[in-house]
């Protein structure tokens, strides 16, 4: 099994920064592709970033492009996602995913970390 733990969520001013943690543990390896999903009240669960071990796959969704940084520290089983530049579009739940490949479907979710963004 494969456990993921999300921290870092808050509180924020619009045009701040925040840097989610997503730890994972149990059976992952270093080559699972890794992600971030968000969800706001009311909506559906958003894709937002993911990347594979290499990081050559990364993909960024358009809405985040350029302002979010996803990346891992693999000798801590950690994955990361710096958020610059945040608007209040920005505000939900964020959830860091796991997969095995890249054509899988996301296999491993962690349990959540609100962000909140203050206009």
């Amino acid at each position: 099994q494969v456990q993921l733990v999300e921290s870092g969520g808050g509180l924020v001013q619009a045009g701040g920064s925040l840097r989610l943690s997503c730890a994972a543990s149990g059976r992952i390896l270093s080559s699972f592709v890794m992600g971030w999903f968000r969800q706001a009240p009311g909506k559906e669960r958003e894709f937002v970033v993911s990347n594979d071990w290499s990081g050559t796959y990364t993909v960024y969704a358009e809405s985040v492009k350029g302002r979010f940084t996803i990346s891992r520290d693999t000798a801590k089983n950690t994955v990361y996602l710096q958020m610059n530049s945040l608007k209040p579009e920005d505000a939900a739940v964020y959830y860091c995913a796991a997969k095995i490949t890249l054509n899988s479907r996301w296999n491993y979710w962690g349990q959540g970390t609100q962000v909140t963004v203050s206009s």
